[in-house]
């Protein structure tokens, strides 16, 4: 037996003679449902994994019952596929303990239609459950829910979008470029960075047009669209919801729509973080403010650094503690640090203040209602489940200690680009093992797992040799 897993096995008590039904409401979602589309002929299924990758099945009429009743058979592993999708052999999960199934049950609201497919089709999030009815702790979901109780503690609740940036692409037969817009009445690509243009929204204004349809029809409140820094690329903001998790449900959903429509368009769209060297790459910025029982904003207020609370400077400290061993689940593949370099608003240390987008951690320009901060260091790539919940951990852990974050920049001032964080793999897998914020709140058998599993991806990823490696030494040396 490998001793990366020796004696590690987590072993919940399930007894499968005592399945609970899920709540009768959910049975009663379906069948309005069908109701309003008797014509469905599939229905997707499907949980996301460590990668933030959607992974299920797609379930035939007969079975569409399954999930909204007793719950589906769900093989437990497949929250833990690396991005090529195949388990860890280092880990007794999927690999070493006959790949067990577990429970699924449809998230409560999330059916809907998928009216990019060729036949009618249905689609639905999964919760993943022990078969006692105990939350599955490999299901990154509910690694988000473990981490948000402390505020539930405190009666706070936290408030929060996401922000997501991503390149439609092109084959141009020889390599994957960024879509360029074109120059009016030619096959000229047009040249240059020209953000926030309108020519290039409309450019692509099919496309735009399909996912707005796309988010409409599945609820995913999708908001203003932007021609990002780099051609080709772009930025779909989602509203602000009182529930972390179902704000990364929205995240998941709109990658799912994003590709959909590319698709739909003779394109392709890719979240990589970082997909050409000399183009900014794409991030998941996180806004996020706490509200209390009262629904005031606890940020709101006044201290000697500005009109913001003791509690949001706290906050930003605790974040800032936390940022270094955060590495690992803000770039979590090979690709994500690529994109921490100098000149594309990608910051490498936890440096902090009011409007200004070379910060690690900016307070935007608003009302006290909306007072709140700024994640600006994950990658478009990273699994939002797993960001909102370390990015849950350090604001907690900044507020209950207190924490100082350190000489605040001002407004307008001129930022050196400076690298303090561990911005290549392995040093981030490092920082993250050796770690002990994200622990308590991830739960301690989860934060082992997550760092096996990806150490083991980056060391299969550099044990390739690539073209790369004959480019540079074949011939040379």
């Amino acid at each position: 037996m490998n001793d990366e897993y020796e004696n590690t096995k987590y072993e919940p008590e399930t007894h499968m003679s005592e399945v609970d039904a899920p709540p009768e409401p959910l049975l009663q979602e379906l069948e309005e449902f069908l109701e309003s589309h008797p014509e469905t002929r599939f229905m997707d299924v499907f949980a996301a994994d460590i990668n933030g990758i959607v992974r299920g099945k797609r379930l035939p009429q007969e079975d569409f019952e399954k999930p909204f009743e007793k719950g589906a058979n769900f093989c437990a592993a497949t929250t833990l596929m690396n991005t090529r999708g195949e388990a860890a052999e280092r880990l007794q999960y999927g690999a070493h303990d006959g790949d067990p199934d577990i429970r699924s049950v449809a998230v409560p609201g999330s059916l809907v239609p998928v009216p990019w497919a060729s036949v009618p089709t249905a689609q639905c999030l999964l919760e993943l459950q022990e078969f006692d009815g105990t939350p599955y702790f490999l299901d990154p979901r509910n690694v988000l829910r473990k981490a948000m109780q402390p505020f539930r503690d405190m009666g706070l609740t936290p408030v929060m979008a996401t922000e997501l940036e991503f390149y439609l692409i092109d084959y141009d037969g020889d390599t994957f470029v960024p879509r360029h817009p074109k120059i009016a009445g030619s096959d000229w690509d047009q040249l240059g960075v020209q953000f926030g243009s309108f020519d290039d929204l409309d450019d692509v204004e099919p496309f735009l047009v399909d996912l707005d349809n796309f988010c409409r029809v599945q609820n995913i409140p999708a908001g203003a669209a932007l021609a990002e820094y780099s051609p080709g690329q772009f930025e779909v903001n989602l509203q602000h919801v009182d529930d972390p998790v179902l704000a990364c449900d929205h995240a998941i959903l709109l990658k799912r729509a994003v590709k959909a429509a590319a698709k739909k368009n003779g394109l392709a769209a890719t979240f990589m973080a970082k997909p050409f060297a000399e183009h900014a790459g794409s991030g998941l910025h996180i806004h996020v403010s706490l509200v209390d029982e009262d629904g005031n904003n606890v940020f709101a207020g006044e201290s000697e650094h500005g009109p913001w609370s003791d509690t949001l400077r706290h906050a930003i400290g605790g974040l800032a503690e936390a940022m270094p061993e955060s590495m690992a689940v803000f770039a979590p593949n090979a690709n994500s640090y690529r994109r921490y370099a100098p000149g594309f608003f990608v910051p490498a240390t936890p440096n902090w203040g009011p409007n200004h987008r070379d910060l690690a951690l900016r307070i935007p320009v608003s009302g006290d209602d909306a007072r709140r901060v700024e994640h600006r260091v994950s990658g478009a790539d990273a699994c939002p489940f797993l960001v909102v919940a370390a990015i849950l951990a350090g604001m907690h852990h900044g507020i209950t200690n207190r924490c100082e974050p350190g000489p605040m920049t001002r407004e307008r001032e001129d930022v050196d680009y400076e690298v303090t964080l561990p911005i290549r793999w392995d040093q981030a897998l490092d920082r993250f093992e050796a770690g002990s914020i994200l622990k308590p709140y991830f739960g301690d058998e989860f934060h082992r797992v997550y760092g096996v599993a990806k150490r083991e991806e980056s060391d299969m990823f550099h044990a390739e040799i690539t073209d790369r490696d004959y480019e540079w030494y074949l011939r040379a040396v």
